[in-house]
């Protein structure tokens, strides 16, 4: 049996490592784009590659350059990390239910160090329980890639013009529609939600009683009442539930 729950695992980390190719590569893109600002705000190479590790959000590390280019102390700099990455709480919960209730804390503590919006995307998608060895197979891949992406964007970024270095991010929108897509095509409540989403993510984004909001609370309150509306209105079955009855 244990050599069983080890290749199981193996396959797991390898098919989550196959998965998490792409977003490694989008990650390098979208890196290497903070790489310029944090050269901007006096980070070497090394210490900006140290800072995409620790803190693997692109919305939340261009907030840490943006404050320290311009003297912001440690505590402005950690509350606004805190508020512009507060979505992935929310994340980390929903997947939190997608284990096995036996997982043991180290691998829920080890999940959550890499909740970005691209992993949990593909870990959430995984059919039935998800193996925590999927999503380490996943991070293995993206979290390299965000660190080097980080770097070089630091020490070669400026060779490179600005524009190309943008449209390079482009890659990561086309990752999230091959997640959506294919749920969305066999569920019609799932595609109802999705442009729903799209659709109230672009008026919040354009309505000024919002305007002093950060993006990331703004995803919170639509993700919490789209989801909750969903609920509601389209229950789950309890497969398990149904199975042992």
């Amino acid at each position: 049996m244990e050599a069983i729950a080890i290749d199981s695992n193996r396959t797991c980390f390898q098919r989550g490592l196959r998965d998490g190719m792409p977003i490694a590569l989008g990650y390098f893109a979208v890196s290497f784009t903070l790489g310029l600002a944090a050269k901007n705000a006096g980070f070497s190479a090394f210490q900006a590659m140290i800072e995409s590790l620790t803190n693997n959000a692109s919305a939340g590390e261009y907030a840490v350059f943006s404050l320290a280019a311009v003297g912001a102390s440690y505590w402005e700099v950690a509350i606004m990390t805190l508020v512009t990455n507060a979505r992935y709480l929310l994340m980390a919960c929903s997947l939190s239910q997608k284990l096995a209730p036996d997982t043991p804390l180290r691998h829920r503590m080890l999940i959550a160090y890499d909740i970005t919006d691209e992993v949990f995307g593909i870990s959430i998608a995984v059919p039935g329980r998800l193996n925590p060895w999927y999503t380490y197979g996943a991070m293995s891949a993206a979290i390299p890639g965000w660190g080097v992406g980080t770097f070089l964007g630091v020490a070669v970024g400026s060779i490179l013009p600005l524009r190309l270095v943008s449209a390079l991010s482009v890659g990561l929108y086309g990752m999230f529609l091959a997640i959506i897509v294919p749920p969305a095509r066999d569920n019609r409540v799932i595609l109802g939600a999705a442009l729903l989403s799209f659709a109230a993510s672009f008026a919040a984004s354009r309505w000024q009683l919002l305007a002093g909001i950060s993006s990331g609370v703004k995803t919170i309150i639509l993700t919490v009442v789209i989801a909750l509306a969903a609920a509601i209105l389209f229950p789950v079955k309890d497969e398990e539930g149904a199975s042992k009855s």
